[in-house]
């Protein structure tokens, strides 16, 4: 069995094992209450996934973006460990442009140039970080951040509808289950040519949840969301902070994840409500 297959295998049982932290709720209960202030009117709706732990309650409704991509749109871009010899740096920039074939001046060549940049800087105090372009080098990753022998699994935002709006108010259904996990693991999506991850964990305490949501158009979104209690070392220009409207360690910081995301926790986990 090749290296990759061996990857594959072993992903496909990690999801096996998920199910019971990612399985569906389908009753709905529906109370509006207004969350939005007019500064967000100016705000990337991209950017509008974040809120506090006062949001994370049964009725309230908040703007929420959640991209059309799902997760397993991604799987199969990401590349077989061998692929892990083409260069991944932005020093390597001019030649992975030329090998992709595109202009220095184009908009995929700012966006590579980001994710190399993001992906080379270095990581926050009590911070891990790497970012992975195969699947082995992803387990890899999540392996070595966890206790030796720790088996583990990935829970992820899944849309329990079929629509193509990113974009809308959601209400939260029921009240949201904390997913108990000593340690995790989080992996975004990167814009690059091929399937790139941006894999980290922080030391410092972090909250996990499964919230269930309905827009304002009727899609249902069982979303999971992380909320980082410590902000300190966080960059003042991270985009958190201008849509809230606070300062680094003035206060924590939750976000929901994208369908095309995932955060890797221990098998062990347990849920409750909160």
């Amino acid at each position: 069995m090749s290296a990759y297959r061996s990857g594959a295998r072993e992903m496909t049982d990690i999801l096996l094992q998920s199910e019971e932290l990612i399985g569906h709720n389908h009753d709905a209960h529906h109370h509006v209450h207004a969350h939005q202030s007019s500064h967000m009117d100016h705000m990337d709706p991209s950017s509008m996934v974040f809120f506090t732990m006062k949001d994370l309650k049964k009725g309230i409704t908040m703007p929420i973006y959640f991209r059309v991509n799902e997760l397993s749109n991604v799987f199969p871009h990401l590349l077989p460990r061998e692929a892990d010899s083409i260069p991944f740096s932005l020093e390597e920039l001019a030649f992975l442009l030329k090998h992709f074939s595109f202009s220095k001046d184009s908009t995929q060549a700012r966006a590579m140039e980001h994710t190399l940049k993001q992906c080379e800087n270095q990581p926050i105090e009590g911070e891990i970080k790497f970012c992975p372009t195969s699947l082995e080098s992803m387990l890899d990753f999540a392996r070595s951040a966890f206790s030796s022998g720790t088996e583990f699994k990935f829970v992820n935002t899944r849309r329990l509808t079929k629509s193509t709006t990113e974009f809308q108010n959601y209400t939260i259904l029921e009240v949201p289950d904390q997913i108990f996990a000593p340690k995790m693991v989080a992996c975004h999506t990167m814009p690059y040519p091929y399937a790139v991850f941006y894999c980290h964990s922080q030391e410092t305490e972090n909250k996990a949840f499964r919230v269930s949501l309905v827009g304002d158009n009727g899609d249902r979104v069982e979303a999971i969301a992380v909320c980082h209690m410590d902000t300190s070392k966080w960059s003042r220009d991270h985009a958190s902070f201008r849509v809230l409207g606070i300062e680094p360690g003035s206060s924590h910081v939750c976000h929901f994840f994208q369908p095309d995301n995932l955060i890797f926790v221990p098998v062990s986990s347990s849920i409750s409500n909160i």
